[in-house]
């Protein structure tokens, strides 16, 4: 693995569904990630995804392209929203090797523009213990 090798992207359609199974699965009941009267009313076009669906769909970006890795540290800003509709498709590039460790950079982008940007740290097995190289991903519809 060396710097500035890009990963493949990975397009996430964000359904209505993907959204509010998301707020559920995280606990998080705010009315804007489930009820579009009430997000309308607060000045939402419409539902949009939780912070910690996008942070889960990160990691799962970045563990499907290393499977055999650890996450150690994530660190997302979000940007823009992902509504009900909307087409993500991250993208990422390693910036650091050390060792075992490698930094990732990740952007994820919709048609409004960049939903997150940020980090990740991960470590893999030292080469002699990793499995047999990734030449496919995962199918979409898949266990996450």
């Amino acid at each position: 693995m060396r710097v500035g090798y890009e990963l493949p992207p990975l397009t996430i359609p964000v359904t209505r569904t993907l959204i509010v199974a998301g707020a559920i699965a995280s606990r998080d009941y705010q009315d804007v990630h489930h009820d579009a009267e009430l997000a309308r009313q607060k000045g939402s076009p419409d539902i949009f995804m939780n912070i910690l669906t996008t942070n889960g769909l990160v990691g799962r970006y970045i563990t499907d392209q290393f499977p055999d890795a650890t996450l150690r540290k994530v660190s997302i800003r979000l940007g823009v929203p992902n509504y009900p509709g909307d087409t993500m498709v991250l993208t990422g590039h390693v910036t650091a090797v050390d060792g075992d460790t490698l930094q990732i950079q990740v952007v994820g982008a919709n048609d409004l523009g960049k939903h997150v940007t940020g980090s990740v740290t991960v470590t893999r097995p030292p080469a002699g213990a990793r499995g047999a190289p990734i030449t496919g991903t995962r199918a979409e519809g898949g266990a996450a």
